[in-house]
C-alpha cells in the first residue's frame, strides 16, 4: 500500500505560514491591549470607569480617523509626516473664523476642509509629478503648516465655542447620542457586516478563491457584536455614545469600502506591492496617489476639528506628534511601511492600543517627557515588528 504524500508545495507552505503569522500577530495585539488595560486599571481603577472610557472613545476616534487616512497613504508606499501640523492649522483656521470672524461653524469647517484637500492634493502632485520623495515634501509641510498655524492664531488660544452657545465644531466631541440610537447603530453596523461578509464569501467562491469556514466567520461577527454592544452599554452609563465615535464608525466604513470593494482600493494595494508592474498593467499610478493624498487632507481637517473641539480651543501645541501616533497605529495593526499590506480592522486595533496608552498615562499624571519616551518606544517597537515580519515573508 502506497503511503500518502504528506509533503506540501512551496506555495501551500507559504500560504500556511502567512496564516499562522497573521493569527499570531492578531493574538499578540490582543494580549498587549489586555495587558495595557490591566496595568492601568491596577494603577487606577478609574481607568475602566464609564466616564474615562467615554473619554477614551473620543481620543480613539481622533487617532483612528487620522490613522485611517495614513493607511491610504502607506498602502501605495508613501508616508505623510505633516498631518499633526495640519490638524493644528486647519483646526485653527476653523476656530479663528468661528470665534473672531463670527462665521457659522458649518461654513468655517467647510472652507477649512476645502483648503486642506487642495493643499494635500498639491503635495501629492509634487510627489508624483516631480518625483520628490514623500518623506521630504511632507516633512517640509510639517514645518510650514506649524508656522502657518501660529500665524493664524497669533500664538494665542482661540476658543471654538462662542459664549454659552455650542456650535457644530464644538459638538463633535461634546455631544452624545441617545441610548436608543446607540443600540440601533450597533444593529445597523452588524447588519452591514453580515451583508458584506456574505457578499465577499460569494465572490470568492465564484472566482475559486479560498473561503474561511462559516463557523469562523460567524464567531468573528458574534464577537464583534458583543464588543460593540458592551461598548455602547458602558458609554450609556455615562452620557451616551459620543458623536465622535459615530464619525469614526462612518469613516472606517467608508475607508473599508474603498480599500476592499473598489478598483481604487485594489490599485492602492497593487502600487504598494510593485509600482512598476502596476504602471505597466495600466493602473493610473499618479492619479491614484494624488487622490489618496486628497482623502488624507479631508481626514486631516476632520481630525483637526475633533482635536480642537476636544481641547476646547486651538492652541500652538494642538496636533503635536499626532502623525507619529497615526503611523504607529498603522504599523501596530499590520500595515507594512513598504506598502501593499494593511487593513482597516488592524488600523483600528492599533489606534486603540495607542489611544489606551496615552489615555492611561494622562490619567496617571505621567510627565510629558515620559510620554514622549513611551510614544517613541512604541513606534520603534512597531517598526521593528514590521521589518521582522517582512523578512519572514521572503
Amino acid at each position: 500500500m502506497e503511503s500518502a504524500d504528506t509533503t506540501m508545495s512551496p506555495a501551500a507552505t507559504m500560504a500556511e505560514g502567512s496564516t499562522i503569522r497573521l493569527a499570531f500577530r492578531d493574538f499578540s495585539m490582543l494580549i498587549a491591549l489586555l495587558a495595557i488595560w490591566a496595568f492601568f486599571f491596577w494603577m487606577s481603577p478609574a481607568f475602566l470607569s464609564p466616564r474615562n472610557l467615554s473619554n477614551l472613545a473620543v481620543e480613539l476616534s481622533i487617532t483612528a480617523v487620522l490613522a485611517l487616512g495614513m493607511l491610504l497613504i502607506i498602502l501605495p508606499g508613501e508616508i505623510d509626516l505633516s498631518i499633526g501640523s495640519g490638524v493644528g492649522l486647519f483646526g485653527g483656521v476653523a476656530a479663528v473664523l468661528i470665534f473672531n470672524q463670527n462665521w457659522p461653524a458649518w461654513q468655517a469647517m467647510g472652507l477649512a476642509m476645502v483648503l486642506a484637500v487642495l493643499v494635500w492634493v498639491g503635495m501629492g502632485a509634487l510627489i508624483v509629478k516631480q518625483n520628490v520623495p514623500s518623506f521630504i515634501i511632507t516633512l517640509a509641510g510639517l514645518l510650514v503648516f506649524r508656522g502657518l498655524q501660529w500665524l493664524v492664531i497669533s500664538n494665542s488660544t482661540i476658543p471654538v465655542q462662542v459664549g454659552d452657545r455650542a456650535n457644530l465644531c464644538s459638538m463633535l466631541t461634546t455631544w452624545f447620542v441617545p441610548p436608543v440610537v446607540g443600540y440601533g447603530l450597533v444593529g445597523l453596523v452588524l447588519a452591514i457586516v453580515v451583508a458584506g461578509t456574505g457578499t465577499s464569501r460569494r465572490r470568492r467562491r465564484k472566482y475559486g478563491c479560498a473561503v474561511e469556514p462559516a463557523e469562523a466567520a460567524f464567531l468573528k461577527i458574534f464577537l464583534a457584536g458583543q464588543v460593540l454592544l458592551l461598548f455602547v452599554l458602558v458609554c450609556n452609563e455615562y452620557r451616551g455614545l459620543p458623536l465622535s465615535a459615530v464619525i469614526l464608525g462612518v469613516t472606517a466604513a467608508i475607508v473599508w469600502l474603498i480599500t476592499q470593494h473598489t478598483p481604487f482600493g485594489r490599485y492602492l494595494y497593487a502600487i504598494g506591492g510593485n509600482e512598476e508592474a502596476a504602471f505597466i498593467s495600466g493602473i493610473p499610478v499618479d492619479r491614484v496617489v494624488i487622490a489618496a493624498f486628497g482623502i488624507m487632507g479631508l481626514l486631516v481637517a476632520l481630525g483637526g476639528f475633533m482635536q480642537t473641539a476636544y481641547a476646547g480651543a486651538s492652541t500652538p501645541t494642538i496636533g503635536e506628534l499626532q502623525e507619529l501616533d497615526a503611523i504607529a497605529a498603522c504599523v501596530i495593526g499590520g500595515t507594512s511601511l513598504k506598502g501593499g499590506r494593511g487593513t482597516v480592522v488592524g488600523v483600528l486595533f492599533g489606534a486603540l492600543i495607542m489611544a489606551s496608552l496615552l489615555n492611561g498615562m494622562t490619567l496617571l499624571g505621567v510627565t510629558p517627557e515620559l510620554k514622549y519616551i513611551a510614544r517613541g518606544g512604541v513606534l520603534a517597537l512597531a517598526v521593528w515588528m514590521d521589518v521582522r515580519l517582512n523578512r519572514q515573508g521572503r
